[in-house]
């Protein structure tokens, strides 16, 4: 157990993606939590589809009707996760991502989350998602949007030395750092990894693997505590700088149809140290 985690730490908002329940409806997702002691809910699936717009548009009508739906949770909303990529973000793919808008802004959802996207991280790259950027900004400006876009850590920004230069030349940027891409993908430590990117990370996800081949990948994921990932050192250092932004479970079973249900993945977060920073502050 870490020991590190004091009880005057801020809180942390502890959540875990629908990506891992992705057949659930959105009271029943929201039950889930609430049945952990969560916090939130961040959402890239819901009935059995990743596009959210048309989810809600079937079953809460209007933007109003999803606001409505969610005042008796006391579970929130932490994310809705898109599909837009930084890299590659064509018009049809930023209108898309403006679809999300009026949702979040009824629902009080503050972060919608996108993917960096690239291969290399080159300045053909870089460049490209600079100004993908610099459209939301203009777009957000001149509507008035509330919530902004958290740029996951996940296909350029996993390599080693990427997320550096981007901070660089993107300074006020919001990231959703995947704690296990960097690590697993990338190769990094995670307490380096935060070094870089605590200024400007809002949102974490957290999971776990071992060395072992799966069917897709050349790792295998498995329940929170079991595998390789270096959680105990990652907890000490967010609990030294006083992290107090978003813990996401992320179990991709949408994409991993042979790992377990996210019940017992959650259920071994809670029984070890991976939720102790979250339940420190309550």
């Amino acid at each position: 157990m870490v020991t590190a985690v004091q009880n005057d730490m801020p809180p942390v908002t502890s959540a875990f993606s629908t990506l891992g329940c992705a057949d659930l409806e959105l009271d029943e997702a929201l039950g889930l939590a609430a049945r952990h002691d969560l916090d939130a809910i961040e959402l890239r699936a819901l009935g059995g589809t990743i596009d959210l717009v048309a989810y809600f548009t079937e079953r809460f009508g209007s933007p109003s009707g999803l606001a409505e739906a969610l005042k008796t949770s006391r579970v929130g909303l932490c994310a809705f996760d898109t599909s837009l990529r930084l890299v590659g973000a064509t018009r049809q793919a930023k209108e898309e991502f403006l679809r999300y808008l009026p949702w979040a802004e009824a629902a009080g959802v503050k972060s919608l989350r996108v993917f960096d996207g690239g291969e290399t991280g080159d300045d053909g790259e870089l460049a490209e998602a600079l100004s993908t950027l610099d459209w939301w900004r203009e777009t957000a400006e001149r509507e008035g949007f509330e919530a902004e876009m958290v740029i996951e850590t996940h296909d350029f920004l996993a390599l080693p030395d990427a997320i550096p230069r981007f901070i660089e030349a993107a300074p006020g940027c919001a990231l959703l750092w995947d704690t296990h891409h960097t690590w697993r993908k990338g190769g990094q430590n995670p307490v380096d990894t935060w070094k870089q990117v605590r200024r400007n990370t809002r949102h974490l996800h957290i999971k776990d693997s071992v060395s072992r081949p799966g069917p897709r990948l050349p790792y295998s994921y498995v329940v929170p505590g079991s595998g390789e990932f270096p959680m105990a050192a990652l907890l000490s250092a967010l609990a030294a700088d006083r992290y107090a932004g978003v813990m996401s479970l992320e179990w991709e079973k949408l994409w991993h149809t042979e790992l377990p249900p996210l019940e017992l993945a959650l259920q071994a977060a809670r029984q070890n140290e991976w939720w102790s920073l979250a339940r420190s502050g309550k």
